[in-house]
């Protein structure tokens, strides 16, 4: 049996197993007894990809062919776009690189844009990488077929590494709240991250729909993942004459008519709408530079909800704490609610 960082033995002939929850449990023994522990139980540490791995693809609103590398980084690297087509000029996947919130989130550096990095980001937030090269030889990354999914199985190729160092997390502090009319955002205090999200649109296919997301990797993968980009037909033209959606089609998109999808194949899930907003969501907040510890709720929000959400935190950080593990901020959040126990019970 092999020796473990935490003092225990690990029989080889006892399987690891990714289980419902998409934490990797563990089984070693002790003598004849068994334990499991989930990932969330063991040290956190950072993970980048095992190999490079890269695909190929068209750019949603230029409509251009893009080559993406994804590159294993080093610790505290976190996710760098490179524009190989521009001698290698890096652009970090942080808030202050925001350009653009319309149709899509771009990062823009010293007049250098990267355009459409939600889904990827989406896919390597949630497939827990924190540090990777994004190599790029145009200015849009891949839309693929419209999802993360393409993304989520080009990590799976590569494979994941864990690296020395611990990952931080943001921990929400306090609820911090954001509306602009209908659309609101807010970001509240728990144990983990979670999303819940409702939008509304007039079109009999969509309507009010809501959807909860868990937080884990597995479910994401299932769930969130294959969930497509979507548009409405009589605003296709609009948008080519404001130089957008010119390499849209069905194969990346759900096209929405008067009373249907043009799309022969349907949809993947009835409220596949509301779920790529989750997707959409996730790859957002990735430019806190941090992943989160909270519940995100979002009404009728979108990218420029998502980004305001992120810059609000920046703004105000009495509202968030940064911890070195999730393991850490368990301890640290049980700790201030037997605090708050005692002082409760004191008055």
């Amino acid at each position: 049996m092999n020796a473990t960082p935490h003092g225990l033995r690990r029989d080889p002939a006892l399987p690891f197993n990714l289980l419902q929850s998409g934490h990797l449990i563990v089984q070693w023994s002790i003598g004849r007894q068994i334990a499991l522990l989930t990932l969330s139980q063991m040290p956190d540490y950072q993970h980048t990809l095992a190999k490079p791995v890269s695909t190929s693809g068209v750019g949603l609103h230029t409509g251009c062919q893009v080559r993406l590398c994804l590159l294993p980084a080093p610790s505290n690297t976190g996710i760098v776009f490179r524009r190989v087509d521009l001698e290698g000029f890096e652009i970090e996947a942080k808030a202050r690189h925001v350009a653009r919130v319309s149709y899509a989130t771009s990062l823009m550096k010293k007049g250098v844009l990267i355009s459409t990095t939600e889904h990827l980001l989406s896919a390597l937030a949630a497939m827990r990488i924190d540090n990777v090269y994004v190599e790029l030889n145009n200015l849009e990354v891949p839309i693929m077929d419209g999802s993360a999914l393409p993304f989520v199985r080009l990590i799976h190729e590569a494979g994941l590494r864990r690296q020395r160092a611990r990952r931080t997390y943001a921990r929400i502090l306090k609820p911090i709240e954001l509306a602009d009319g209908a659309r609101r955002i807010a970001a509240y205090p728990a144990d983990a991250f979670s999303a819940s999200y409702t939008i509304s649109f007039p079109h009999p296919l969509v309507g009010e729909q809501h959807f909860e997301f868990a937080g884990d990797s597995a479910q994401y993968e299932a769930e969130v993942a294959p969930a497509r980009t979507f548009g409405f037909l009589e605003e296709v033209e609009t948008l080519r004459q404001q130089g957008l959606v010119r390499g849209g089609s069905l194969e990346n998109a759900i096209v929405l008519a008067r009373h249907g999808v043009l799309n022969p194949e349907g949809l993947r899930f009835p409220d596949e709408f509301c779920r790529h907003k989750v997707l959409d969501l996730m790859g957002d907040l990735v430019m806190l530079g941090y992943p989160l510890l909270g519940r995100v709720v979002a009404e009728r929000a979108g990218h420029a909800m998502h980004v305001a959400l992120v810059a609000q935190l920046l703004r105000d950080k009495s509202t968030w704490t940064l911890v070195e593990s999730r393991r850490r901020a368990d301890r640290e959040l049980s700790f201030q609610k037997r605090e708050a126990a005692v002082a409760s019970s004191a008055l």
